[in-house]
């Protein structure tokens, strides 16, 4: 049997995504006929103050051993670097003095920051195990596309070197879609892969719309049914698009606002999020922008129904973020059957994926007048719309499910250990 080391920072119960991520893909591998262990910090993501034990439990078949590291602030640049400083000390100090434990693969993720830079030291104590990198997202890119680095500064030159070093140790990296896949190119290292997140809710067929959850998030006159009228101007709704999930730094607004204005009575526009940008925003949305709503971040039990009360979810990105982070937003959506409206860059995975896979639309400056007279025909088609959520979900089965992503990680695992050709 073959035994993975998964090392990453964060993982069940802790709800932040990526270690979702991490537990499903631990014990997808579990299923799949591999021991796994998991080493993690024993903190939450968004509250420090909680902790997670015991030091060393099985869930699911997955080894888990959570090891303690300080309070540091992760939501700081300089706490996450910290914690990263320590978490990756304490690391390689356990596996030199644990020579019972020899991993075929050790796999990292991209929390602590600057994980990867550890992939060397790994590899000198573990010379026969496989390097694998899962990149969640780029650094010191993100950092220059947040403006905390400049691009071909002193601090960015100085751990460029180090960066080839450790990458070009791995002999796996799993990239989130053709534009990260780009960012890497500057790298060395083994084969590459795209290994796309999967949604945390992966119904069958698209979810049918929760009539109580469409009236509490685009208001009690934009239901269901051409029975609820809107009452301004007397006529049924026709499009409600909603932002769903965090809104950070990385996130854009702008564009779909302006759609906003130009759909006005014809369209709402809500946002269920909660994030660092979201007071920009709603200091930008003026008393006339009667069709642009704010509502509280749904809790878990409610996601489902959350997700399924837009006719289109909203995705965004910063176009100097393309190819750091992708919007894992934009595969529960398709999961939940809705199409995407996305804001940012053409050289965007997500821009990439909706041309290719027809599920949606690409807002740009030039297309603003366009898109608005589109989304108002698909508004009053409810045959199109009907047929364009069993596309997506259909899509998203066949492309980005946990299933056929895992089958994917399989494969790319045999491969670099020798027991397939591709």
């Amino acid at each position: 049997m073959n035994k993975v080391l998964i090392v990453y920072h964060f993982y069940y119960p802790d709800d932040v995504v990526s270690a979702l991520e991490i537990s499903d893909l631990s014990e997808g591998l579990v299923e799949r006929g591999y021991e796994v262990e998991v080493w993690a910090g024993n903190r939450a993501c968004h509250d420090s103050s909680i902790t997670y034990g015991p030091a060393l439990e099985s869930i699911k078949g997955v080894k888990v051993r959570r090891f303690w590291r300080p309070a540091f602030n992760q939501h700081s640049f300089f706490g996450r670097i910290l914690n990263s400083i320590w978490l990756q000390k304490v690391w390689f100090w356990k596996l030199l003095f644990t020579p019972s434990l020899k991993p075929d693969i050790i796999l990292t993720g991209t929390d602590p920051l600057f994980l990867i830079l550890a992939t060397p030291f790994f590899k000198l104590i573990r010379l026969k195990a496989k390097m694998v990198h899962w990149a969640f997202d780029l650094y010191p890119e993100v950092a220059i596309a947040d403006g905390i680095l400049t691009e071909n500064g002193l601090l960015d030159r100085m751990i460029r070197p180090f960066l080839r070093w450790a990458y070009g140790k791995c002999d796996l990296i799993a990239d989130l879609g053709p534009c990260m896949r780009d960012r890497l190119s500057r790298y060395p290292g083994g084969k590459r892969v795209t290994l796309t997140p999967w949604a945390l809710e992966e119904p069958a067929a698209p979810l049918i719309p929760d009539p109580a959850e469409r009236a509490l998030v685009f208001g009690p006159n934009n239901g269901m049914g051409s029975g609820m009228k809107n009452e301004k101007h007397n006529m049924a709704p026709l499009l409600c698009l909603m932002y769903s999930g965090s809104f950070g730094r990385a996130h854009e607004y702008e564009l779909t606002l302006k759609l906003a204005r130009l759909l006005e009575d014809r369209g709402v526009v809500s946002y269920s999020a909660r994030g660092s940008r979201l007071g920009d925003l709603k200091r930008e949305v003026t008393p006339n922008d009667t069709n642009v709503r704010f509502v509280d971040f749904a809790p878990p039990d409610r996601l489902s129904a959350r997700l399924s009360a837009p006719d289109i979810h909203i995705v965004s990105l910063r176009p100097q973020w393309s190819g750091t982070v992708v919007p894992s937003k934009f595969f529960g959506a398709l999961a939940a059957g809705r199409p995407v409206l996305f804001e940012g860059s053409n050289e965007c995975s997500i821009a990439r994926w909706i041309t290719e896979y027809k599920v949606g639309w690409h807002l740009r400056a030039d297309s603003l007048d366009s898109i608005a007279s589109e989304l108002e025909a698909f508004g009053k088609n409810e045959a199109r719309k009907q047929t364009m959520f069993k596309h997506c979900n259909e899509i998203y089965h066949m492309h980005f499910s946990k299933k056929t992503v895992m089958d994917k990680w399989d494969r790319a695992l045999k491969v670099i250990l020798g027991m397939s050709e591709k």
